[in-house]
């Protein structure tokens, strides 16, 4: 779980400029709220492909976000700018951690800052591939669970995000239908344990 956690994953940018980075700052430029759809892929090192799922992820600056996984089963990761959720609807199950502590150290916490990329992240342009300039982030955080995040931008659209961590699992996100600023309400960001559900703090 705690990789799923450091795989929610966007970025702020400073300093000079090559085509990634430029595509990354017209994404990033007045980004408040955003809503795409995404395709989530886990691959294995040793075994290969683990699984996919998709869902509808949501985002509101300057601390919250949500993921709703919608097959192959219904699961929820929100920030509500105090708590972050997982909510697992099969089990009937929550896991409940302090934000602040629990997106310490992962990159999703540079995007909610809107704190400068290179911070955190040594950044080198791996040029054009498949038709989007690409990114390479390695942490400067030796403790950091993340080994390597790489970003696949249009001009202007975030299309990819694949992040390696150090138990030799890589997840790839793939996003489409992608809007910047729509209206998000607060209930969107808002959550209330079932009462008879298990509920695990930490």
């Amino acid at each position: 779980m705690r990789g799923l956690i450091i795989s929610l994953c966007f970025f702020c940018l400073v300093a000079e400029a090559g085509p990634g980075r430029e595509a990354l700052t017209a994404f990033l430029q007045n980004l408040d709220t955003l809503q795409a759809d995404f395709t989530q892929t886990v691959y294995d090192l040793e075994n290969g492909r683990q699984g996919v799922s998709n869902g509808i992820f949501k985002l509101r600056r300057p601390d919250r976000f949500r993921w709703d996984y919608q097959a192959p089963e219904a699961r929820l990761i929100l920030a509500d700018g105090r708590d972050l959720w997982i909510v697992e609807n099969d089990l009937e199950q929550i896991t409940q951690y302090h934000q602040s502590m629990a997106l310490r150290n992962t990159p999703v916490t540079i995007l909610l800052a809107n704190k400068p990329l290179d911070e955190a992240f040594a950044v080198k342009e791996r040029g054009l591939y498949a038709d989007l300039f690409w990114l390479e982030l390695k942490p400067h955080d030796a403790e950091s669970d993340v080994e390597q995040v790489l970003l696949g931008l249009s001009e202007d659209q975030l299309e990819q995000l694949e992040l390696t961590d150090k138990f030799g699992q890589i997840t790839q996100f793939r996003f489409s239908a992608m809007r910047k600023n729509p209206v998000l309400s607060d209930d969107e960001f808002a959550f209330q344990p079932p009462e008879d559900w298990d509920v695990f703090a930490h």
